[in-house]
């Protein structure tokens, strides 16, 4: 029986008989979540490949490096969105403030038929997302290399814009909104609930078109706490005042 969207039931880490060394375990860690979260037939190598240059290239933009911890850490962590009707059915996605790539890399990965951004102004971080995308093989994978307010080719075509540890919701409803377009969705990744950071979210979000919706638990791993996906969709244009010029958003955040 399937759980959820298009999810299976995770099995146990540790199966009778599977080998137990390092290498083995993340790799069999990356099949569980294959089979758990149904991904293509091409989503484990190319996953593994991205853990490989994680342990391997010191110039990683994480500290989050080997690939037994990375495997619970990122992917697995990005893949809790494919549990949202609004991941499975998009046709592009946007991810803001990229990092390592997180989880742009991962949701291209499980998504081969969707257009995946990954929007990153650090130039070391975009250099080092779109050298891992080459190695891994994906090819509906592009790297902006600006910040989110200086993207205008974008305005108003994203399906979904995902945003990981990035900045508060108040920040991530300006960021998204210009984006994205009507009934397109915001995903948050964020951890311990916050009643005023929420409050300020909605007011922000009232102001670019956006409403805020579900705020859904998700345990990725064992042992993952406090881990929240925030829900918010666009109802509304955006005005033509937003975004506004690069770094307003986080110096004058609209709630404040």
């Amino acid at each position: 029986m399937r759980v959820g969207w298009g999810r299976r039931p995770a099995a146990s880490w540790e199966t009778p008989g599977v080998d137990t060394s390092p290498d083995a375990v993340w790799r069999h860690r990356l099949k569980i979540l294959a089979e758990q979260w149904d991904l293509p037939a091409s989503a484990p190598g190319r996953l593994g490949v991205l853990l490989e240059r994680l342990a391997a290239d010191e110039r990683a933009p994480t500290t989050v490096r080997d690939p037994e911890d990375a495997v619970d850490q990122h992917v697995a962590d990005s893949l809790v969105a494919l549990d949202l009707p609004e991941i499975r059915s998009a046709t592009s996605l946007a991810d803001l403030g990229a990092g390592a790539g997180f989880p742009s890399l991962v949701l291209a990965a499980a998504r081969p038929e969707a257009r995946v951004v990954a929007v990153e102004s650090v130039g070391k971080k975009a250099t080092y997302i779109t050298e891992t995308a080459q190695a891994m093989g994906l090819t509906n994978l592009e790297v902006v290399p600006l910040r989110v307010e200086e993207w205008s080719t974008a305005m108003g075509e994203v399906d979904v814009v995902t945003a990981r540890a990035l900045a508060p919701l108040a920040i991530l409803a300006e960021y998204a909104a210009p984006l994205l377009r009507l009934d397109g969705t915001l995903v948050a990744w964020k951890g311990k609930r916050d009643e005023d950071e929420e409050r300020a979210g909605a007011a922000a979000a009232e102001l670019v078109g956006l409403r805020p919706g579900e705020v859904r638990p998700v345990n990725p791993f064992a042992g993952a706490r406090d881990r929240y996906l925030h829900l918010y969709s666009k109802v509304a244009p955006t005005p033509d005042r937003y975004p506004r010029r690069p770094g307003m958003a986080r110096k004058r955040p609209l709630a404040s």
